[in-house]
């Protein structure tokens, strides 16, 4: 059936909820209850059931079932990595390598402890809040001794966090991404989303900004401000600043009478990254065929593999790998093991109840087609030369309004797959410039969720870490969207 306009009235319904309420979770459910009613001809008892279906039917695809699943256990595997002092250890390593640098005072330490700060946060790219968290309770004190200004730290914290997720998939974002894709149709939802990443242009000017800034010396607009104030004045914040203020690192706290480890964070983390593409490899191998040496086979193999599947078997191996050494150490009892891992699953819910809706509305656009009316309505005006810029500028409205960015990835991505298909554009990089728009809208929003943590764990005004920021993102919002014209225009 033809729904015609009314196909993207959910959509859009969902983003103004979206804006007027601030409250994601409500406009998503809304817009699949929105969907469904369109579909069952305007009955609302229909409408309803055939909502609630729909969420169960999220369930009948195995490889939103595994993500839901990771994303649970990612949960457990962090608060692990926490009451381990794992976390506590690796920040204890970094407070060693500061201490060179802090006895000199001088210009460089001050270099190179932003350096050590963004490298922090690019390193504990398995989750955005621990990152940001981390480097700004970590390094708050020391910047605050160098007199940098607290606006500094959040910006490095911010910029460091959602970049790297999205940069190194192996994490929640790389498995809900993976979801999503599945969702609209990609087989290979992994491969792509790897070949994507050198078209994902604004994560990778977020980073490159930050290190020109920090290695250069040179800041400007509202920040160049603050920096002459701090140095000036000694004053971190602005004289009627308001600061967001965290003096914990995580929710939950460490284990008393043990002491801190790094790899007790370490091992877990780099088990999990590296058997991802041993599973890739491992869930790809029958299906490839005619390979010329073992190299072949398995190069070919990591292509075909199942991306759900690898990122839960990692992090269940993980899990059993962390609680070996953790048992061998003594720290945890298998008692204390079921429990905190239940308690890292609950904390996590909210991300895994994220999915389940962003997974349903996607289901009920391709239901409505949605993305493909929007193609066919756009094709006599808008070109695939046109059509990367116009999807990240899209997407990045999306995540400003809304301070989500996988809530525009939910959105987005149901939209922008049909019309690459429709208008003959390269996959890999409408999904970059979906992606790529939605990091960059997200980073712009007052109302973000990465902003204010970064803005809470340094302890710095929100505000003025939004005002100070925003130039330095514009300017790879900016540079990401010529990119975009340029590949679409010239290849």
């Amino acid at each position: 059936m033809d729904y015609g306009f009314l196909s993207v009235l959910p959509p859009i319904v969902a983003i103004v909820l979206a804006l007027r309420t601030k409250q994601v979770y409500i406009a998503l459910l809304f817009g699949i209850w929105f969907s469904w009613l369109i579909v069952k001809g305007w009955n609302p008892l229909d409408g309803t059931i055939a909502m609630i279906e729909a969420l169960v039917n999220v369930f009948k695809s195995e490889g939103n079932t595994r993500t839901i699943m990771f994303s649970a256990l990612i949960g457990a595997l962090l608060i692990f990595i926490q009451y381990s002092r794992g976390v506590e250890g690796f920040v204890n390593i970094i407070n060693s390598r500061i201490a060179k640098f802090e006895k000199k005072q001088t210009g460089y330490s001050r270099v190179m402890v932003q350096v050590l700060a963004i490298l922090t946060g690019l390193a504990l790219f398995v989750e955005t809040s621990i990152s940001s968290l981390t480097v700004g309770t970590l390094y708050r004190p020391i910047f605050d001794k160098l007199k940098i200004p607290r606006e500094k730290l959040a910006y490095i914290a911010d910029s460091s966090s959602a970049p790297s997720s999205i940069l190194i998939p192996f994490n929640a974002w790389g498995a809900f991404i993976m979801g999503l894709l599945l969702t609209q149709g990609i087989e290979q939802p992994f491969s792509v989303m790897l070949s994507s990443i050198k078209y994902n242009f604004y994560p990778l000017l977020a980073i490159l900004i930050v290190f020109v800034v920090i290695l250069t010396k040179k800041d400007w607009g509202p920040m160049a401000k603050a920096e002459k104030r701090t140095r000036e004045t000694g004053e971190l914040m602005n004289t009627n600043a308001v600061p967001m203020v965290s003096d914990e690192i995580t929710s939950f706290p460490p284990k008393e009478g043990v002491k801190a480890k790094a790899y007790n964070m370490i091992v877990p983390l780099l088990v999990m990254v590296l058997m991802m593409p041993i599973n890739l490899v491992y869930t790809g191998w029958t299906s490839v065929q005619n390979s010329t040496s073992f190299l072949d086979h398995a190069s070919q193999a990591i292509g075909k593999g199942s991306g759900s599947s690898s990122v839960l078997y990692s992090v269940i191996i993980s899990l059993m790998v962390a609680m070996i050494l953790y048992a061998v150490q003594g720290i945890m009892k298998p008692k204390e093991m079921v429990s905190l891992s239940l308690k890292g699953i609950s904390e996590l819910m909210p991300l895994a109840l994220l999915m389940l809706l962003a997974f349903a509305i996607g289901d009920a656009c391709k239901e409505l087609e949605t993305g493909q009316y929007v193609a066919n309505v756009t094709k006599e005006w808008l070109s695939p030369e046109l059509l990367p810029a116009v999807v990240f500028i899209i997407s990045s409205f999306i995540a400003f309004s809304t301070g989500t960015s996988w809530g525009t990835f939910a959105i987005m991505l149901a939209i922008s797959i049909p019309m690459a298909n429709i208008h003959g554009s390269e996959i890999t990089i409408i999904v970059a410039a979906t992606l790529g728009g939605g990091i960059f809208g997200d980073h712009c929003s007052p109302i973000s969720d990465t902003s204010i943590i970064s803005s809470m764990a340094s302890a710095s005004d929100h505000i003025d870490h939004v005002k100070t920021q925003l130039p330095y993102a514009l300017i790879g919002g900016v540079i990401a969207t010529t990119l975009y014209l340029l590949i679409g225009f010239f290849g």
